[in-house]
């Protein structure tokens, strides 16, 4: 890119899961950049090329920032080809960059993804020869992974920046794969009334995903201040940029601000990993977990907020079982008259079996799982923040 079209706008994507879309498209406004379109799976905004930067930082429920390259209607391979070369790739993809293609084709003439991939990748190549006067490429540079995604006969071709999913913070560094991805986690807590100010609670915190996502909004720090992103390796992205951008993490983040956030579980071993994952996003101090069984649930503090993922059918046994807590946790938590319930489960008969209507149900994907969030809001605490001695929450 030359230097006087750096401070020019440009176009990205950030994919979504379904019903995250207008969340991000909330948090891509907060940064201060022009939402174009929220649509299924994603949502198109304009911004600088420091955006690539302070995106891929910030977005807690984005899963990915892509850099839209071009977007045309493509219902034959010979049209694919020619609208593709016609972009200026060169803008993008310096002489020695590596660009594989990924694709995907849904409800389009052109479904064979392997053909409108290769079909891509030749003419990216055809429109680089023209521009740097090279017949081969050797690709032995920074990567620029180039999407073509068609729906409905439209074509999007983009390049991602990110690298890695947005959902990998950096403190999960296992194999171990989380029953909740951290994307949703963080929806789960922006959805909630929940404020630094008032004790939130995991009855069900497995490895720790929503506590420590909580804890991450709670002193305002970035999600991926703590990892690295394919685009730093860009040479038309300023380095200064990247510099400026996690200073800024570390600038607003509140590192000071006091939080009471527990987690609970029954297994031993998940907890383990919950602590160790702390300990990785340098929130070791900041969260309180132990090995309690939800029938146990309560607090001395009158207002608060329970946010959980609780098993269901998927990781329980049988049906009696599954009933049988969902029961026992609605008479749980109405011992927690005055604090606030955020549920996600896919279990279908949680209203019945707590004997209460949700305030508010919201339809979201944990996985390939269809859940319903199920919030029921408690009253207002007190203008007055309520004054204890003591230290932690838990009885």
């Amino acid at each position: 890119m030359k230097n006087n079209e750096q401070s020019s706008q440009i176009t990205l994507i950030a994919t979504a899961a379904f019903g995250l879309e207008a969340i991000a498209a909330r948090e891509i406004k907060s940064l201060g950049y022009e939402v174009v379109e929220t649509e299924n799976g994603r949502v198109t905004f304009t911004g600088p090329v420091d955006a690539i930067c302070r995106c891929n930082l910030w977005l807690r429920t984005a899963e990915r920032v892509l850099l839209k390259v071009g977007e045309f209607q493509a219902k034959s391979f010979e049209e694919l080809f020619e609208k593709t070369k016609a972009l200026d790739w060169s803008r993008w993809i310096p002489k020695e960059g590596r660009f594989p293609v990924i694709g995907k084709s849904v409800k389009s003439q052109l479904s064979s993804v392997p053909d409108c991939q290769a079909i891509v990748k030749k003419a990216v190549v055809e429109s680089l020869k023209q521009r740097y006067h090279k017949e081969w490429f050797e690709e032995t540079d920074s990567e620029y992974r180039i999407e073509v995604a068609l729906l409905k006969d439209r074509a999007t071709l983009t390049i991602d920046t990110s690298g890695e999913g947005l959902h990998k913070r950096g403190y999960r560094k296992s194999t171990h794969q989380a029953p909740l991805k951290e994307t949703l986690a963080s929806a789960l807590v922006q959805l909630s009334f929940w404020k630094p100010e008032r004790v939130l609670i995991d009855p069900f915190c497995g490895s720790g995903t929503i506590p420590i996502e909580a804890a991450l909004i709670g002193k305002n720090l970035a999600p991926g201040m703590n990892r690295e992103f394919i685009s730093e390796s860009w040479p038309w992205i300023p380095a200064e940029n990247w510099r400026q951008a996690r200073r800024e993490t570390h600038d607003v983040a509140r590192y000071d601000e006091p939080i009471q956030i527990q987690g609970f579980d029954i297994d031993e071993r998940s907890l383990r990993s919950a602590r160790h994952y702390a300990q990785e996003a340098f929130l070791e101090d900041e969260i309180h977990f132990e090995k309690r069984d939800f029938r146990e649930l309560r607090s001395r503090y009158h207002y608060g907020c329970v946010i959980t993922n609780p098993p269901y059918g998927e990781r329980m046994g049988e049906e009696a079982e599954v009933q049988q807590l969902y029961r026992e946790f609605g008479k749980v938590l109405l011992g927690l008259e005055t604090w606030s319930k955020y549920i996600l489960t896919a279990y279908p008969d949680l209203e019945t079996d707590f004997g209460k209507k949700a305030d508010r149900r919201r339809k979201l994907y944990n996985g390939r799982i269809m859940c319903q969030y199920y919030q029921y809001q408690g009253p207002r605490p007190p203008r007055k923040k309520e004054k204890d001695d003591n230290g932690s929450g838990a009885e």
